[in-house]
């Protein structure tokens, strides 16, 4: 591993013990012995060095957690935990409040959280949307809204940092009510594009959107959450890849799709409402 990488990784993680740690930054250090000059520093990023190694035992005997994770060998915290398994397939099923995937967004609160969507992204829709994709879909509504308002929850709070990269011809298709949206009213698919622009605005910059052209890129849908963990959407399955590398492969693909981006996010807001006001 590239010694920034492993600084970079080391500093994320202790931020996140520091936020949990509810400690100012002055009794943090002195909990692991050292002065709060030297956790600045640290946090700071300004050097690639890592702490001593006694430094390091420390942090990791006071907060519990393993030498592997805090330096980003492994992606499990515990000391004594079961190795995680770097493939693991979990199903997309039941309410969102008691899956894995509201577990893996809590888990990394604090962190950059990017999301390629498989349609409209699901905290930007309406709740005419809501009802209408659970019914040509045979989900839950209940579960498809508990989602939606979980997300746009999480993205109000003032440590959150999202970024969504999608097509814009899914945006375009949508407003055209093409595909599985020809079902759908067009005075309720103008109403879903003033929505996501409002909500858009509304929670930027937490949430950031960005467009890129579909016929030039390409990328199936997945969530990455921070350094934990990415998320690949297989229908009614996730693929979860837990080790270090390909979570770092996907970051460098999605950050791709940034860079090709031909709406961003400070424009997102104001392209939804043209396409509202569009006549097709």
């Amino acid at each position: 591993m590239d010694k920034r990488d492993l600084s970079a990784t080391f500093r994320e993680r202790l931020k996140l013990l520091l936020a949990r740690s509810d400690l100012n930054q002055s009794a943090f250090a002195a909990a692991v012995g050292i002065d709060r000059s030297a956790l600045s520093q640290l946090l700071s990023g300004a050097s690639t060095r890592l702490p001593r190694a006694e430094t390091l035992l420390n942090i990791a005997a006071e907060f519990k957690v393993s030498l592997d994770w805090l330096l980003g060998l492994s992606q499990d915290e515990g000391v004594t935990g079961e190795i995680r398994e770097s493939l693991e397939i979990e199903e997309a099923s039941g309410g969102f409040e008691r899956t894995l995937l509201a577990k893996w967004h809590a888990e990394a609160a604090g962190t950059k959280i990017r999301y390629v969507p498989a349609g409209i992204p699901d905290l930007l829709r309406t709740e005419t949307l809501v009802d209408y994709e659970a019914g040509i879909a045979n989900k839950s509504r209940q579960a498809q809204a508990g989602e939606t308002q979980y997300r746009i929850d999480y993205n109000r709070r003032p440590e959150t940092d999202m970024e969504i990269c999608m097509p814009r011809h899914t945006l375009e298709i949508f407003a055209r009510g093409l595909g599985v949206w020809d079902g759908l009213p067009e005075h309720e698919r103008r109403a879903q594009l003033r929505h996501m622009g409002d909500l858009l605005d509304d929670l930027y910059p937490a949430l950031r959107l960005y467009l890129y052209d579909g016929r030039m890129r390409y990328s199936i849908p997945y969530t990455i959450f921070g350094p934990f963990r990415a998320a690949i959407y297989v229908g009614d399955m996730y693929l979860v890849l837990n080790a270090t590398a390909p979570i770092r492969t996907l970051t460098g693909h999605f950050d791709n799709l940034i860079r090709a981006a031909e709406i961003n996010a400070h424009e997102a807001a104001d392209f939804a409402r043209q396409l509202a006001a569009m006549d097709f």
